[in-house]
């Protein structure tokens, strides 16, 4: 059996930026334990397996030891895919996910993705956090996957050199970490998820859904320009609308192939 994929820079000013993710179009889903150990061959951030339905597409992803329920980077580079090589005649994509319903749709040049918000609630820090990230934080949540520390300094996120191994003993899928930007980017970030196999993810969408309601409740900016810090580097463009977040980006694609089974 031979399966096709794409591996395409999501969040991206160009190749060898933003987070890179595998694609692979199905007409019928395969076994779940095939996926993930796929996605363990890639061994990239994510991989996402779509299916074609009546109104657009399923979404799945995977990471190389789970499978997630939201991943912003490689839905885009889904649609990136379905734009430019499975239905190039479309201008618009409904995503059926674990997440409900995702949609993406071109904006010039960039693919614009409108998600579920998140909802975040204030808790105390945790000294366990503080020790592994090696940094007090001046605001402390709780969101739907993620816990999410704020800082004052931009450089403070910039010079983080987490603990992984002890962030991999939390039971917590993601540690996000964020401050107030600098020259065009109102705010900066970086998001670390050791427990699934990622230690630093280098542009995550998902976790943009968080940064965008905090951030907008800050600056009182409804549009924002979000800069993942990286070594690769996220490029993203965040608008607020409530119980939804609109996520801007661009991608490319990468490489190209078949994925050859026995």
């Amino acid at each position: 059996m031979e399966l096709p994929f794409y591996q395409v820079d999501a969040f991206t000013k160009g190749a060898f930026s933003g987070n890179p993710a595998a694609v692979v179009p199905l007409s019928n889903w395969v076994d779940e334990k095939l996926m993930q150990q796929i996605a363990l061959e890639k061994n990239l951030s994510e991989t996402a397996f779509i299916v074609p339905t009546d109104e657009g597409y399923h979404i799945r992803w995977f990471t190389p030891k789970v499978e997630v329920n939201l991943c912003g980077h490689a839905t885009l580079a889904s649609a990136f895919v379905i734009f430019n090589y499975l239905e190039t005649d479309w201008d618009r994509i409904s995503f059926d996910s674990k997440s409900g319903p995702l949609y993406v749709w071109k904006e010039d040049d960039l693919l614009c993705m409108d998600f579920p918000a998140d909802t975040l609630e204030p808790i105390d820090p945790d000294q366990q956090i503080i020790d592994a990230l090696h940094a007090s934080p001046t605001e402390c949540f709780k969101g739907r996957d993620d816990i999410l520390y704020i800082y004052d300094d931009a450089n403070i996120i910039k010079h983080m050199e987490p603990d992984f191994n002890a962030l991999k003993k939390i039971p917590t899928r993601g540690f996000l970490v964020s401050a107030p930007g600098f020259d065009e980017y109102d705010f900066v970030s970086r998001g670390f998820f050791p427990i699934t196999a990622v230690n630093e993810d280098p542009a995550t969408g998902s976790a943009h859904t968080s940064l965008c309601p905090y951030w907008y409740g800050k600056l009182g900016k409804t549009v924002m320009k979000a800069y993942q810090m990286s070594e690769r580097g996220g490029y993203l463009t965040v608008e607020n609308k409530g119980d939804r977040t609109i996520l801007k980006g661009k991608a490319t694609l990468f490489a190209s192939g078949n994925i050859h089974l026995a």
